[in-house]
């Protein structure tokens, strides 16, 4: 699944709109939604702290 597709599931998941997630995780609501656009040049760190908020954590592994 893809980073943006998991990130809006997890959002509605946990009954947040993109207002109350960016507020919550201390980033802006544009970068909410081009995150959750799939916008290639999002920040990791800000990733992070969405995903923080959400009760998860980003992990790389090889591709298969």
């Amino acid at each position: 699944m893809e980073l943006s597709a998991e990130i809006t599931r997890l959002r509605k998941a946990a009954g947040l709109t993109q207002v109350e997630l960016a507020a919550r995780a201390g980033v802006g609501l544009r970068f909410v939604r081009e995150l959750e656009q799939g916008k290639p040049t999002v920040r990791l760190d800000k990733v992070k702290q969405v995903l923080d908020l959400l009760g998860h954590e980003l992990h790389v592994r090889p591709k298969s």
